[in-house]
């Protein structure tokens, strides 16, 4: 799945994905900064992970873990810091909460810092966070 927005796209294609670039994103972040390598692309294996691209750059990733039928778990999303503020985040969430496979499915997040940002997709205020199903 793919959707385009001016010189942006987000897809879920994970053959795009630069495994490095993913890992030098998560690196910038309080919660992924120690994960080796070999950890991330094993949890991009398990998961539906979502690339955000200006031309062929990635500059943003988030990864669902899901059993596309029920349930939906929103994990380490980023935008790299040259690229925050102009709603690309927000953009990705539409995105991932929009995909086909998933949009039905009760969704949950865990942030310490984020909950005013995903407050805005209809997610409870707490530290683990739920929407209801789509």
């Amino acid at each position: 799945m793919e959707w385009s927005k001016s010189m942006y796209r987000v897809s879920d294609d994970v053959a795009l994905l630069d495994i490095h670039r993913v890992h030098e994103l998560l690196s910038s972040t309080y919660w992924a900064k120690d994960r080796s390598l070999e950890m991330i692309e094993k949890t991009v294996a398990h998961s539906m992970a979502f690339g955000v691209y200006k031309n062929e750059k990635l500059i943003g990733f988030a990864r669902v873990i899901t059993d596309q039928a029920v349930f939906s778990w929103v994990m380490d999303v980023v935008i790299d810091a040259d690229y925050r503020g102009d709603g690309l985040g927000q953009w990705l969430m539409e995105c991932i909460l929009a995909h086909p496979s998933i949009k039905h499915t009760a969704f949950a997040l865990a942030t310490s810092d984020a909950q005013g940002f995903y407050n805005k997709f209809n997610f409870k205020n707490n530290e683990c966070m739920t929407r209801p199903l789509g």
